[in-house]
């Protein structure tokens, strides 16, 4: 599997279509957010999904068990190849989520958002530093039955560490040297695919730069030879 999903975080359906074409064979896929949900349902999927990219619905569900898994089977037409949900929903939650979602879709549980540190963590009451959170929700994902987990860099050696077979989406990667923005969590592609990411995350970097696909070959080419043959 290439590795490399783009975050294409835009309500403007045109443009992401656009952009999806643009990535096509580059890209392993494309990852469609609340942003894109929220102003283009389901048919704004299906448009992106004719650009014959793999489709990851970053809806991060988090109600209660029958709720979710009701969400779940209502979008599982869309046939996303991976869904997250929020592993703080608990168990039942997950599981509830997993057995609603087409077999071939990868359900992953979001940890701790690559947005929060330490003092955001404290301030919602939760103790402890973030890979202290994140290891609590990786071994209830787990036994939830789900499919892997959604953490920063920082934190994916230790939960591939705990779960071997398990995958594991990391967001927040950003190219050395890249404007980090709104992430205080970060880690370059080649730090978090040696760590045991299974697919990097990569949104701003790639989207708004003036060459997208440019953009896109060049964070290719910083990883090793079996990444980049994606490209050739």
């Amino acid at each position: 599997m290439n590795p490399i999903f783009v975050a294409i975080d835009t309500p403007d359906v045109h443009r992401a279509a656009a952009l999806a074409r643009d990535l096509r064979g580059l890209a392993g896929g494309v990852k469609l957010g609340l942003e894109f949900f929220c102003a283009n349902g389901e048919d704004g999927v299906l448009r992106i999904a004719e650009g014959q990219l793999p489709v990851f619905l970053d809806l991060k569900f988090h109600d209660i068990p029958n709720t979710v898994g009701k969400a779940v089977a209502a979008i599982a037409h869309l046939q996303p190849a991976v869904l997250t949900v929020h592993a703080a929903g608990g168990r039942e939650m997950m599981a509830a989520a997993k057995a609603a979602a087409p077999p071939q879709t990868k359900v992953v549980g979001v940890t701790v958002l690559t947005s929060l540190d330490q003092s955001d963590l404290a301030a919602t009451g939760i103790t402890g530093a973030p890979d202290e959170q994140v290891r609590r929700l990786t071994d209830l994902a787990r036994e939830a039955g789900i499919d892997g987990i959604v953490c920063s860099g920082a934190e994916v050696a230790a939960a591939k560490k705990a779960w071997p077979d398990g995958f594991f989406v990391v967001p927040g990667v950003r190219p050395a040297g890249a404007d980090v923005g709104d992430q205080k969590r970060v880690a370059t592609p080649r730090e978090a695919l040696n760590d045991g990411a299974s697919i990097l995350v990569i949104g701003r970097p790639i989207t708004d730069a003036a060459n997208p696909a440019g953009a896109m070959r060049e964070i290719a080419a910083s990883l090793n030879a079996e990444e980049a043959r994606y490209i050739a």
